[in-house]
């Protein structure tokens, strides 16, 4: 039974996606009814299989489903072949779980959209995809869902395409992706040229042969696909302008599907990291850098939708910090990532709440006081705020906190940043719950604050729990850390501290960030944000330079390269060319004109080369 419900797994998305998409105005009515129940039948296959996987024992619950041959070309055979196991089981309940939710809130928040049954295809493409890349058992067929994932964004971001920044957005990242997928590709070429072949299971039995030089390339690579999907410093810059999508798209991107792929890929790619320690260490540093990066940007944003994207990048920085340390911390960027799907879900769904009671502003400066207005999204969003904050027994605290322990562990230096990360992130939410649920109301005239519908609260409420005893996973007999050790490996960490102190610490640390936000926001906030600022929250505002080190880097010399080549192209290519054929077209039009076609100039002709020909041969003869 395993089998089927294995492939249908993505396949019934994918289904759906094409009907809707194929069948136009004829499934207006009932599209999004069909774009909704497909998550959910994905999600009920997924249930299944993983209580099958539950009764078996863990090193016999990992299994391969051959779907068809992809193609045979010479000694190269690729199959498109699918693997569940204890890592990807858990990705197809996050991706299915969240996502189905969030369908089930777009009913309501897309209800008035002429375009809605289009928008739900694009969602079910996206699913699908996902699920094909943590799936897929070959690099090659990762690839593959890899991409679907960036098509899917670019339609779903780029949704309001009459908008110019929307479509700016989806271009920029798109773009942006593609630099991240040269590494991917890079690397499974790679593969191929060292094993022959680049199933899972062929290069993670390789991978212990390979060269110090040849690990290094390859985590390198994959760390930079990793950065352009999970969007980590340096490619970090389109996740912000992301926010042009629907509010639900955010969630799809940011809790359940396309930014966890690089966790995903950097943890599955263990046996890789495990040759390399240079590698391993330019994933600790890139997400140690994106921890504080994403945090810092969060502080300066008033857009309550931008705010949580930077919110985000600073989280999926956690979960790669976490990947790079190795078997210490392979099962807790996992479980984080896991949380993070709840509590996030939860707080974009809430924003997307508010703003559909504050007609679809979101500015957080003219919000304030909306927890009476709006008591059911007030509450919910304060778990997932206290879930992200770590405040016990919300789930963030079981995640992050033993992410920063880990942290400590291995390196003091990523841990004080990894603990800094925390008090920032406490500051800039709290900063976030004041501007929008505290204080004097500060909206305009025309706006009616009011409750969203049913259709979006209802899974506002199980994210809201779910944000809750979440993690309970961890701290009922471990386990998390007994499902994954199978396929990730574990090691117990050893901090500088006991684990008390440590979690002491944090808190304290947590709770000074949230005190910090409280004094500075609880007075009166100005409705619009002042122009006069000091240097740092410029910085800040500015995204700490991404694009304009973007553009100095990648987008000012390509264009120049790309200018310079078709100078050439133009002027030494086509040139020379075009300049032989000049050269032969001159010579044959002046040829042409000894040419006439009249019998007396052809006979004079000869009766001057005889003649030429009698002078040379008396000169001959007379020398």
């Amino acid at each position: 039974m395993s089998h089927e419900l294995t492939w249908l797994l993505v396949a019934i998305p994918a289904v759906s996606a094409a009907i809707l998409l194929l069948g136009g105005k004829a499934t207006d009515a009932w599209g999004h009814l069909l774009g909704t129940a497909a998550p959910l039948a994905s999600f009920v296959c997924g249930v299944l299989l993983f209580f099958q996987m539950q009764a078996k024992p863990g090193e016999e619950r990992a299994e391969t489903v051959k779907l068809f041959e992809w193609f045979s070309v010479g000694g190269i055979k690729v199959d498109v072949t699918l693997l569940v196991d204890q890592l990807s089981i858990l990705f197809v309940l996050l991706i299915t779980g969240v996502g189905s939710l969030i369908h089930i809130y777009s009913i309501g928040y897309m209800a008035g959209d002429p375009r809605r049954r289009r928008f739900f295809a694009y969602l079910n493409l996206f699913i699908a995809s996902m699920l094909l890349l943590v799936l897929a058992a070959d690099y090659l067929v990762v690839f593959v869902g890899w991409e679907g994932v960036g098509l899917a964004s670019y339609l779903l971001i780029g949704y309001y395409q009459a908008k110019p920044s929307a479509a700016t957005a989806a271009k920029k990242a798109f773009v942006v992706n593609r630099v991240g997928d040269m590494g991917l590709s890079l690397a499974v070429m790679s593969m191929w040229a060292l094993f022959g072949s680049s199933a899972f299971t062929t290069v993670n039995a390789g991978a212990e042969q390979l060269s110090s030089t040849w690990a290094t390339l390859l985590g390198l690579m994959l760390l930079l696909a990793a950065c352009g999907k999970s969007a980590q410093v340096p490619l970090q810059s389109w996740l912000l302008d992301a926010m042009e999508g629907p509010t639900p798209v955010s969630a799809l991107i940011h809790a359940a599907t396309m930014v966890t792929a690089g966790v995903y890929l950097v943890t599955r790619s263990s046996a890789i990291y495990e040759q390399t320690d240079a590698a391993s260490t330019a994933v600790v540093i890139v997400g140690t850098a994106t921890v504080l990066v994403g945090a810092i940007i969060g502080c300066a944003k008033d857009d309550i939708k931008k705010v949580l994207a930077g919110s985000t990048m600073s989280q999926i920085g956690y979960m790669m910090l976490a990947a790079g340390l190795g078997p210490v911390g392979y099962v807790f960027a996992i479980f984080h990532l896991l949380m993070h799907g709840f509590f996030k879900a939860d707080m974009f769904l809430g924003a997307g709440s508010v703003m559909h009671g504050m007609n679809d502003d979101v500015d957080m400066r003219r919000y304030g006081g909306l927890a009476k207005y709006m008591r059911v999204t007030f509450v919910t969003f304060a778990f997932g705020y206290l879930a992200i904050l770590g405040i016990p027994p919300f789930s963030g605290f079981f995640s992050k906190d033993k992410i920063i322990e880990v942290a400590f562990a291995e390196n003091t230096v990523v841990g004080l940043c990894a603990l800094l990360g925390a008090g920032i992130t406490a500051f800039y939410m709290t900063r976030l719950m004041m501007m929008t649920f505290f204080g004097e109301k500060r909206w305009k005239e025309d706006v009616h604050p009011h409750e969203s519908p049913k259709v979006m609260t209802g899974p506002l409420i199980i994210l809201a729990i779910l944000s809750l005893v979440g993690g309970a996973l961890y701290f009922v007999g471990h386990w998390i850390v007994d499902w994954l050790e199978p396929v990730t490996g574990f090691e117990e960490a050893h901090p500088p501290l006991s684990e008390l102190a440590m979690t002491l610490i944090i808190l304290a640390v947590v709770v000074a960030g949230a005190a910090i936000g409280v004094v500075l926001y609880r007075r009166d906030i100005p409705s619009e944000a002042p122009v006069q600022v000091s240097p740092v929250t410029t910085f800040a505002r500015r995204d700490l330079y991404g694009d304009a080190l973007n553009e100095a880097v990648l987008m000012r010399p390509g264009q120049y390269l790309t200018r310079t080549l078709v100078w050439l192209d133009n002027r030494g290519v086509d040139g020379l060319v075009n300049g032989l054929a000049a050269l032969f077209g001159g010579l044959s039009g002046r040829l042409r004109r000894f040419q006439t076609g009249f019998v007396r100039s052809y006979a004079l002709s000869m009766v001057f080369g005889a003649a030429l020909v009698v002078v040379a041969l008396l000169a001959v003869r007379l020398s």
